[in-house]
């Protein structure tokens, strides 16, 4: 596939949907051997301004936010999760964790080639990850890569646990016992699943409306995982080489309250008060190593 402009979802979105019930999940099904290519595509200021703007990330910088290259090909990784030949259902498939290597902050007005495919499957305790890696090239070069994780929940009898990266500050900083020192408080309005949806595409219903989110047993709408990540990443400001890996935890219910907190190259994202704390993001940055382990 070549062209200059993302493609749409929708019609993905439906055939994923219509083959989910078809779909039996196991962690030992293979993944589809195909990588979905997007050349020559030029990022559009105007779309990229906005999710600035909803993400929180300065305006008219040369250098585009570190999560962006992932919503540019979300709509590649939507396709490969919809496929048929894909193992899990795209239904119900749930982000738990995303890892980001940046060898060099991509400039807005550079040409780009997407490759999205799925890495592989592993167990989980609570049924099947997918992992789904996405890559962007200027120039032949390849500056940044993502590794997203899919849990499909299902029956499992083995309880083996996840193998997919878990964030972990150093020291005990954001252990249970010693939480984060906190740096702001966010009051987030109802809109922002319907504001992120819109520039990002991924119009999940759980994230639109408090009566479509009900429908899937939530009781308010819920905000992306990747726009709570992109907006604890405005604050880091993280340019250039850069190692990021963030595990989303629980739901950020909308209308709400959460706090940010960070020491180091640690962050998380929790309720603003509760005990236990009850944490919606945690993860960590690293500037300067990309390929950090």
């Amino acid at each position: 596939m070549a062209d200059r402009h993302m493609p749409s979802m929708t019609p993905h979105l439906v055939r994923g949907t219509l083959l989910s019930p078809f779909k039996r999940p196991r962690p030992d099904a293979p993944v589809p051997p195909a990588r979905l290519v997007l050349r020559n595509l030029r990022v559009d200021l105007a779309h990229l301004t906005a999710y600035e703007r909803i993400c929180g990330f300065a305006t008219g910088s040369e250098a585009l936010p570190i999560t962006y290259p992932h919503v540019l090909g979300f709509p590649l990784a939507v396709r490969v999760m919809a496929s048929r030949p894909f193992p899990l259902p795209l239904l119900g498939l749930v982000h738990t964790s995303i890892e980001i290597r940046q060898r060099r902050a991509p400039a807005a007005n550079e040409t780009y080639e997407l490759t999205v495919y799925a890495e592989g499957l592993a167990p989980h305790r609570r049924g099947t990850e997918a992992r789904v890696v996405t890559e962007a090239r200027a120039g032949g070069e390849l500056v940044w890569t993502s590794r997203s994780t899919y849990l499909a929940r299902h029956r499992t009898t083995g309880g083996s646990p996840s193998t997919a990266p878990e964030p972990a500050p150093p020291g005990n900083a954001g252990s249970a016992r010693d939480p984060l020192p906190a740096r702001a408080e966010w009051r987030l309005g109802g809109d922002v699943g319907r504001r992120y949806g819109a520039v990002s595409g991924d119009r999940n219903p759980i994230h639109l409306h408090p009566l479509t989110a009900r429908l899937f047993g939530f009781p308010r709408a819920v905000a992306h995982g990747m726009w709570t990540v992109a907006r604890c990443l405005a604050e880091q400001g993280p340019q250039g080489p850069v190692y990021v890996r963030a595990g989303f935890k629980a739901p950020v219910l909308l209308p709400g309250t959460v706090t940010y907190a960070a020491d180091g190259p640690a962050f998380e994202l929790r309720a603003p008060s509760g005990d236990p704390v009850r944490r919606h993001l945690t993860g960590e940055v690293h500037p300067g190593d990309p390929d950090r382990v």
